[in-house]
């Protein structure tokens, strides 16, 4: 595995939001890999109830969530902020599921949301070579050359003083679907 970026994303103080393409159930495994600190990611709270992956997935800190409930969904924001209010840094997949295809899509406002709340930095990573060593629907692993990139933090506090929660929430998401196609375009390369 090859990483990118890393030495400025350290730079950032205090908690952190690492928001990252999502293409293979690898994903949280090879950012908290990558990310020396400590992360906590919500996954699909069925995957809790599979023997031996359901340890593991607590063990790498993973939170149950259920995506299909508007309370759910509330719940789990919530979640996340007391998370990062007691000093704690998370990994979300602003995509919401893995992608079909390996290719970026289009991102929800859940980060914008969580950034707006907790007024923390957001950290873009792209994964390029998760989705050919376990793309969806696929149970083995095939080798592959997995490379993180890391982008530039998206200050959410020095937005604070100049926009409300719903503007911040927008731009945190634009800025963030921006960082993500650059470093897209980089992993090409």
């Amino acid at each position: 595995m090859t990483v990118k970026g890393l030495r400025q994303a350290l730079k950032q103080e205090g908690p952190v939001i690492i928001a990252s393409n999502h293409c293979s159930n690898l994903d949280p495994v090879v950012v908290g890999c990558a990310f020396p600190r400590r992360l906590r990611y919500l996954a699909k709270s069925s995957l809790f109830k599979v023997p031996v992956l359901g340890l593991i997935i607590r063990w790498l800190g993973a939170i149950p969530a259920r995506r299909e409930e508007t309370a759910g969904a509330a719940a789990a924001l919530k979640t996340l902020i007391r998370l990062i209010d007691s000093g704690e840094s998370v990994l979300v997949f602003p995509e919401g599921q893995r992608s079909p295809t390996g290719e970026l899509q289009p991102l929800e406002e859940g980060v914008g949301m969580l950034a707006a709340k907790t007024r923390r930095p957001v950290i873009p990573v792209f994964i390029r070579g998760s989705y050919e060593a376990l793309p969806r629907h696929r149970l083995l692993y095939k080798p592959a050359k997995i490379t993180v990139f890391f982008g530039k933090a998206i200050n959410t506090e020095a937005l604070a003083g100049e926009f409300s929660s719903k503007e911040i929430r927008k731009i945190v998401t634009e800025r963030l679907e921006e960082e993500l196609n650059s470093l897209s375009e980089k992993a090409k390369l």
